[in-house]
């Protein structure tokens, strides 16, 4: 496998695994929670010492690209309780759209060894916009709480 932390510069996330940001737009956008770039960029890995993504959203849309490695699998909670999987890999989905609002969370699956995958999040990404899941947030969807509690904070 490649050393795409040190190829790519890449450094640890909150979130798990690893990313760096590529990208930030000029475009400035005026929202009502303040002003957000029009769109932003990074690239993010898990790796088999940082196999999973915690459970989180934000408010803007983000697309998914895998870059390589996978499989993947995308976990999803949209607002009304709609629980979804997505795999992206080699034999598998290559893009993904988690709407703005709704929970997501990653993991390698099926013994891969990585996967690298590029995020743009448009209105670009900003802390404001962004939280983690907790206990607290699954308790209005309690079909959906074995699928979500291994992503949640120890």
């Amino acid at each position: 496998m490649r050393d795409w932390v040190a190829e790519l510069g890449l450094e640890p996330h909150a979130e798990g695994g690893y990313f760096r940001r590529t990208y930030t737009s000029a475009h400035t956008l005026s929202l009502p929670r303040g002003p957000r770039p029009a769109a932003t960029s990074i690239h993010y890995l898990l790796t088999t010492d940082e196999p999973r993504g915690r459970l989180h959203r934000n408010r803007s849309d983000i697309l998914h690209f895998l870059i390589d490695g996978g499989p993947l699998e995308y976990v999803t909670l949209a607002p009304d309780g709609t629980l979804g999987r997505v795999r992206l890999g080699p034999d598998d989905e290559r893009f993904l759209l988690v709407p703005g609002g709704h929970w997501k969370a990653s993991q390698l699956v099926d013994g891969a060894g990585h996967g690298l995958v590029a995020e743009v999040v448009t209105p670009g990404f900003d802390y404001a916009d962004h939280e983690f899941a907790t206990e607290a947030d699954l308790c209005g969807f309690p079909d959906a709480n074995d699928a979500l509690r291994p992503f949640l904070a120890a």
